[in-house]
């Protein structure tokens, strides 16, 4: 990124984005790692034998409750934010929505790959396809898309609950999928892991059958929020911003609470609607709505603190790993591979959600520095470039051209297009 003597009111903005990106990419790790780390896979009762078994509880509900659903919400919301941007963009650009198109296709393909190669948790090829069902939604006002994402987030799951389910295939037990998978993933052998790999991504395509509805969702209100330009301008829209913080953190309280109480009867014998036909079905609105509402809640704090001079120059660490999400998010399956699997160094689950904390708390600080020396470097992340010059049809340049009278503004509207 080329160095300016002063940020400029775009710079700030796209700064905000990408450190947005890159502080949603931290939780995304997190809850990958509980995954890729196989801590995920491990019956109760071995959890339970883990020498970090009491940690492994607190920090399991801790996430379970602060990062789980919620760090992906976000990362989909900002997916959606990008959408609207270059939507429009595309306004005064023709070709710009064919150019979308093979974006997406492109990125279809590197989730493909990530998906069947490395990881059957990926989420890449769900934005690609969804990506470009959004494109009827490009010109429906804000207000509409915030509605409709909302709806497809809190009403979609009930109403097809009923109906999907019986449709799908049979498949093995919840135990017995992951044993499979557990002893796969802990092979020394490339095949079986891969064998492994891809049985689990077919099994959790259709246990997982809510997925699409549920990152749908999420990128409608990503578009609606990218339409409004409240994330472009967050100055001109500060009291919404305080509004929304209010309002999420208010309904996150209540939500807990309730959700608190109904999961411990015994101390909820006063208050009986939650038993009732009524009370069952608001809890599951409300867990349906929980991580998206967190994840506003989490958007809002930190654009609010964004807006304070010494609050960005902290949260601006995050930006250069925003700025290469996709390098990163594939790096952290690579790297916990690496770490985890018996193709790797083979440590496995042993260390428990300690372990997980560790490897996150170490990963990501690399991550970060490896980025902002990459960035001084180059115009885009190797992933990001790869994906660009396959969009394109052509080699991309990669370093910084030191003779252009183009801004580092400039650049990073070009790498994100």
């Amino acid at each position: 990124m080329a160095e300016l003597s002063q940020p400029t009111a775009g710079d700030s903005r796209l700064v905000l984005l990408d450190a947005l990106r890159g502080f949603a990419l931290f939780g995304v790790l997190l809850v990958n790692l509980k995954s890729l780390s196989l801590y995920g896979l491990l019956p109760k009762a071995e959890r339970n034998a883990l020498p970090s078994a009491a940690f492994d509880r607190v920090a399991d509900v801790a996430t379970s409750m602060l990062v789980d659903g919620t760090a992906i919400t976000l990362f989909s919301i900002l997916f959606g934010v990008g959408f609207a941007m270059q939507m429009q963009h595309a306004a005064s650009q023709p070709g710009r929505i064919q150019r979308y198109v093979r974006r997406l296709l492109v990125l279809l393909a590197i989730g493909l790959t990530h998906a069947w190669l490395l990881w059957w948790g990926d989420i890449l090829r769900y934005y690609a396809i969804l990506g470009l069902a959004l494109l009827p939604f490009a010109r429906v006002s804000p207000r509409l898309l915030a509605v409709a994402g909302v709806v497809v987030v809190v009403a979609l799951p009930l109403a097809l609950q009923p109906v999907l389910p019986p449709l799908l295939p049979p498949q093995i037990s919840s135990a017995e999928s992951a044993a499979q998978s557990l002893a796969a993933f802990g092979s020394e052998h490339w095949s079986e892991m891969l064998e492994g790999n891809f049985a689990r991504d077919l099994r959790m395509r259709i246990a997982v059958w809510i997925l699409p509805a549920y990152v749908f969702g999420r990128l409608l209100v990503g578009v609606a929020l990218g339409s409004s330009g409240m994330l472009q301008d967050p100055a001109n829209h500060l009291r919404l911003w305080k509004w929304s913080c209010g309002a999420t953190l208010l309904i996150a309280a209540a939500t807990m609470v309730l959700l608190f109480l109904h999961d411990h009867r015994d101390l909820a014998t006063t208050v009986t609607w939650l038993q009732e036909e009524t009370g069952r079905l608001t809890l599951r609105m409300l867990r349906n709505l929980a991580p998206l509402n967190l994840a506003l809640f989490y958007l809002s704090a930190f654009v609010l603190l964004f807006q304070r001079p010494a609050w960005r120059r902290r949260l601006a660490w995050f930006a250069p790993i925003g700025r290469m999400a996709l390098t990163h998010y594939l790096a952290q399956t690579v790297l916990a591979i690496a770490l985890f699997y018996g193709v790797g160094l083979g440590i496995g689950p042993r260390y428990g959600m300690a372990g997980v904390c560790v490897a996150a708390l170490t990963i990501f600080p690399l991550q970060a520095a490896a980025g902002a020396w990459w960035l001084q470097r180059y115009r885009f992340g190797p992933a990001e470039w790869l994906w660009r010059s396959l969009t394109y049809g052509r080699m991309q340049p990669m370093r910084h051209d030191r003779r252009s009278s183009r801004t580092g503004n400039d650049e990073i509207k070009e790498a994100t297009a």
